[in-house]
């Protein structure tokens, strides 16, 4: 079947014959009639190609529409079956970056507890998308369905809420990493806080309004050298664009929650590490490369002091975003107009035993049972800061968060994961 451009534009095109001979009236006239023949055809030519660009654009923008993953009747049953609820007093939650780490693993507690649940998810190239697409079809098998969509999308958002009367927003959509924000510093505006602002532009609008629990991060916590850290402690002074922003959403949310009566929770996760996790952590491009026998970059700070962080199991954080949002009462506002005060919190979630990079090597390499190649390599400044430690009183009185793995037992349960996900055989690979 000939392509658009072939029915168009032949390969083989017509040729005009031009008669020749006779007097100079005649020459003139054929000349002027030769012209304006090749200027109707140019004029043609033209028209031709405008609607040809016109149509391809058509072709482009029908194919965009049908591409599309949202609208229509049958979207929308998807939609609110998921949302669901299925126990008493239970919630009907939008989770954004469903298809994440930390959002698939929420996304699933909570529907096994018998709450509804939408997700949402742009299922962006940050790291291999295959990964995302798994957590997803784990999730439908669950009976979570995802959206493929951006936050930044605001009429995808409208339409959701307009299917769905949300009594939760537990947004975890962003983008994360210290260390890309020196390649990519526009996506973490993008998402971060640009995104952040739709989100919450369409939850003020809401009636109701839904609570929000969102994640920060403990980056927030820059180069705070006081140990543990606790919630009061400065945070003006960031290390990375990453902390930047989420810092900056920190002071967005307040002003939504001061202005429109938005209850807002943040949440300051440590280092969050287990099954399904991210590729670009630590964690788990050292089980990769030690697995492949490469070598591992291990950093040191400064004075050859040893980089330790806050490890915190996938499960314990789980725990405090569902207690979060047990506990996040009510908005106050509705169509956008606050009634009074509404709930604004910020949280720790860690786990509160810092443990240090050489350590986290050492136990990875016994579940492993591979010896590690390592290059021990001073800190670069890339916005990476040498500890964390979180103070956790504050969770732990709100909503009883108590986080109960530590990392020997957490890293076992990740390995045992990955060994199985990516097909090796007792550290062998076989994929």
């Amino acid at each position: 079947m000939p392509s658009l451009e072939e029915e168009f534009f032949p390969s083989t095109p017509g040729k005009f014959k031009i008669d020749r001979g006779g007097g100079h009236h005649r020459q003139f006239h054929r000349c002027f009639s030769s012209t304006s023949k090749m200027f109707l055809w140019a004029l043609f030519l033209i028209a031709l190609t405008a609607s040809y660009l016109s149509f391809q654009s058509f072709v482009d923008s029908g194919s965009r529409y049908f591409a599309a993953s949202w609208g229509g009747i049958q979207w929308e049953k998807q939609v609110r079956n998921s949302a669901q609820i299925h126990r008493g007093g239970g919630m009907s939650v939008l989770v954004t970056g469903a298809a994440g780490f930390v959002g698939s693993h929420v996304s699933l507690a909570l529907k096994k507890r018998g709450d509804g649940v939408v997700g949402i998810d742009n299922f962006n190239s940050y790291y291999d998308p295959s990964l995302k697409k798994a957590r997803k079809s784990m999730l439908a098998e669950h009976g979570v369905f995802v959206v493929a969509g951006d936050i930044n999308d605001g009429k995808l958002l409208a339409k959701l809420f307009d299917v769905v009367a949300f009594t939760h927003v537990m947004h975890l959509a962003a983008q994360a990493g210290v260390r890309y924000a020196m390649e990519n510093p526009h996506s973490y505006v993008h998402s971060n806080i640009a995104g952040l602002v739709t989100l919450l532009e369409i939850c003020k609008s809401a009636n109701p309004q839904p609570a929000v629990v969102w994640a920060s991060s403990s980056s927030v916590y820059g180069l705070n050298e006081k140990s543990p850290f606790s919630e009061s402690d400065r945070t003006d002074q960031p290390a990375s664009l990453y902390a930047a922003t989420k810092k900056a959403g920190e002071e967005i949310t307040h002003t939504y929650n001061h202005i429109y009566g938005l209850s807002i929770t943040g949440l300051r996760f440590f280092t969050v590490y287990g099954p399904w996790g991210r590729p670009d952590m630590a964690y788990f491009s050292f089980t990769r490369n030690i697995l492949q026998g490469k070598p591992i970059t291990v950093y040191r700070g400064k004075n050859r002091v040893d980089l330790a962080r806050d490890f915190t199991y996938i499960d314990d954080v789980v725990k405090g975003c569902l207690g979060s949002l047990d506990t996040s009462g009510k908005s106050t506002g509705s169509g956008g107009k606050k009634s009074g005060p509404a709930p604004y919190r910020i949280f720790n979630l860690g786990n509160t035993s810092p443990v240090t990079v050489p350590a986290l090597v050492s136990i990875l390499e016994r579940h492993l049972k591979v010896k590690a190649k390592k290059n021990v390599v001073e800190m670069p400044g890339n916005g990476d800061v040498p500890f964390t430690h979180a103070n956790i009183s504050m969770a732990r009185q709100e909503f009883g968060y108590k986080p109960t793995t530590d990392l020997q037992t957490g890293l076992k349960k990740f390995v045992k994961w990955y060994l199985s996900y990516y097909g090796y055989n007792h550290g062998k690979g076989v994929n």
